[in-house]
């Protein structure tokens, strides 16, 4: 399970290195094969293991194209996702059309999602840290009935 918000940089290449808290983990699931995505609700992008990125690919595959959602839907995931592989020291390439996508420069973070990450702009990431999450009437949101901490 991956957690945690590390703050990295992108090489000038454009690689990321993987902390090697997480690179270990990574090998030893998916061999260092990873697919990088762009997130279809937020301005960042999405880290799956290959493993865990092949079942979601297969339901967006078997979704009705005709729907227009669906099809942005997609087009967003599936038309953006790149399978990447970690090299001998852990890093891995983020290309120009995803960095662009997500504004990402020098700094990022990387936030850790359960099975995927997220890589954010650094200061993107620190505005949106700084919002306080509002349910309105206290309310949560559906699916989260029952939760507590």
């Amino acid at each position: 399970m991956f957690q945690g918000a590390i703050q990295l940089n992108l090489d000038s290449k454009g690689r990321l290195a993987i902390p090697a808290k997480h690179r270990d983990v990574l090998l030893a699931q998916c061999a260092g094969k990873l697919v990088l995505t762009a997130d279809h609700q937020d301005a960042c992008l999405l880290i799956y293991p290959e493993p865990e990125w092949a079942p979601i690919s297969e339901k967006l595959q078997k979704m009705p194209a005709l729907n227009p959602q669906v099809r942005q839907l997609q087009r967003r995931l599936l038309g953006h996702a790149e399978t990447i592989e970690m090299d001998a020291v852990g890093r891995v390439l983020v290309s120009s059309t995803l960095r662009d996508y997500a504004k990402l420069d020098k700094q990022v973070v990387l936030v850790g999602q359960g099975n995927k990450f997220e890589l954010w702009d650094q200061q993107r990431w620190g505005k949106l840290s700084e919002e306080v999450i509002d349910f309105g009437d206290g309310s949560l949101p559906p699916g989260m009935e029952g939760f507590t901490l």
